[in-house]
């Protein structure tokens, strides 16, 4: 009885999951017409070295970004502090909170901010400055929730609040994530993920920055002229991935190969894959590749090649203390750094 229903939660997350594919299909003709592309950057070391390929077997706090069906796998309590140095040295900082509830049940709490700071302020009249500067910030905040229906499916979801703009002009809105893992074989080494991301209604700026104020004309009287912005969507986006531990290895080592398809609603298409090898779950050192479909020449920025390591260091009982590191090297800009420190309880 427990077999099915464990079969009829994962037949229900899996076509709901379906249903939804028609907001996540590839559409080149409307690439950079979405905003909130920051949803679209990974904050956290350890699953960005995979190059975003572990959908079906990333867990713990990290599973926030790539496979919130992933964080009912933390033990106990988890946090993880994580900085980026993203492109133009553009810094991204995250933290993170998980906690076990109970047998089941994980509850977690990541807030992602990027921050660029002295930009000139610049007119038609006065196209070098000389005005000042001003800064852009964007907030993530994730709050999460991840459940074990079975010993071999898990789900969950993700409600994001997201702040974007400068002091003048700001847009603010939600959005959704839904993932699961079907884990299953010999030693539980196939894994099945799917993670649908970014779903939620359009965003608006508004503010005193997009209001123009002078003289009307041919009068003595100054008047405010208030601008109207379009609404853009999210970056809605499905991943659907496969993992699968290699047991060819000795005792104590490990050797995982993953792939994931990304259909995205607003770029073309995506493919990962990635390696990873463990040596105790104490050392792991992992390498991916990102490819697009139909890219353009010199556009390779944010993919190809993606690498990194974790160290795991145990503490008294069963703490431990983790350093995470990962690069993706950038044609235009150098290599991209995440590094991140995290503390199992």
């Amino acid at each position: 009885m427990k077999m099915i229903q464990s079969l009829k939660h994962f037949g229900i997350i899996l076509f709901a999951c379906f249903l939804t594919t028609n907001l996540s299909a590839g559409n080149p003709d409307r690439v950079g017409s979405a905003g909130a592309s920051q949803l679209l950057i990974n904050p956290w070391a350890r699953s960005s070295g995979w190059g975003g390929a572990n959908i079906a077997s990333v867990n713990g706090l990290e599973s926030i970004y790539g496979n919130v069906a992933g964080l009912a796998f933390t033990e106990k309590t988890e946090l993880i502090f994580s900085r980026t140095s993203w492109i133009a040295d553009i810094p991204i900082n995250s933290f993170g909170f998980s906690q076990r509830l109970n047998e089941t049940s994980v509850l977690a709490l990541a807030i992602t901010s990027i921050s660029i700071a002295d930009i000139d302020r610049t007119t038609e009249l006065l196209p070098d400055g000389g005005l000042g500067t001003y800064s852009i910030s964007n907030t993530n905040i994730n709050l999460a929730y991840s459940k074990a229906f079975s010993n071999s499916i898990f789900g969950g979801f993700v409600f994001k609040s997201i702040v974007e703009g400068t002091s003048e002009v700001t847009a603010g809105g939600i959005a959704l994530d839904a993932g699961i893992q079907y884990v299953t074989g010999n030693n539980e080494h196939i894994k099945f993920g799917i993670a649908l991301k970014n779903v939620g209604p359009t965003m608006v700026f508004d503010g005193d920055g997009i209001s123009f104020r002078g003289n009307a004309p041919d009068s003595e009287y100054s008047m405010t002229l208030e601008q109207r912005t379009d609404a853009f969507e999210l970056p809605s986006l499905l991943n659907i991935g496969l993992s699968y531990d290699l047991q060819l290895l000795p005792e104590n080592h490990r050797l995982t190969t993953a792939g994931t398809f990304t259909s995205n609603s607003f770029k073309n298409d995506q493919y990962r894959l990635g390696l990873e090898y463990s040596f105790k779950e104490l050392v792991m050192i992992r390498g991916g590749y990102v490819y697009e479909n139909e890219i353009a020449d010199g556009s390779v920025d944010l993919t190809g090649l993606t690498a990194g390591f974790t160290v795991e260091l145990p503490l008294s009982g069963e703490t431990t203390f983790g350093i995470d590191y990962s690069m993706r090297p950038s044609e235009h800009f150098g290599l991209l750094n995440t590094i991140g420190v995290r503390i199992d309880l």
